[in-house]
């Protein structure tokens, strides 16, 4: 077997591998109080955690929530929700924070802090692992 062969051979187990990553599939939900009847789309949610947009639809306030640092739907939502890098992420909001056009959003520890906050007060929005949700909060979208 020659050296061409190899790679290629090499290259195509890495793709296999990549795809049996456990969790690399798993849904994120975007989730607000049962009670907040905006009319929130992926724009608006977006708009929301970068800091750009510190209401619903509705008017009412709205105060994003993240997951910790580590955490796997963080990631997820950073990067295929946000379309940024953890990096990316954490200098846009130092910058924010630093010249004073916004505070970080809040942090929960777990799906399950989250979704004890995100119950308890309809002026947040976080994001949890779609198997997760439950009647205490309402799911606006799911990616």
């Amino acid at each position: 077997m020659n050296i061409h062969h190899k790679i290629v051979i090499a290259t195509a187990l890495m793709i296999v591998g990549l795809s049996l990553v456990p969790g690399s599939s798993a849904e994120t939900a975007i989730i607000v109080h049962p009670s907040n009847n905006a009319a929130i789309s992926p724009t608006a949610i977006k708009r929301i955690f970068l800091g750009k947009v510190k209401t619903f639809d509705g008017g009412d306030a709205a105060t994003p929530v993240e997951l910790a640092e580590g955490n796997v739907t963080r990631s997820s939502f950073n990067s295929d929700f946000l379309g940024k890098s953890n990096a990316q992420i954490n200098s846009y909001w130092r910058r924010l924070v630093f010249t004073g056009k916004a505070t970080a959003p809040l942090q929960a520890a777990s799906d399950e802090a989250m979704i004890e906050s995100v119950s308890k007060n309809p002026n947040l929005i976080g994001y949890i692992d779609a198997s997760k949700a439950s009647s205490a909060v309402k799911v606006v979208h799911t990616f």
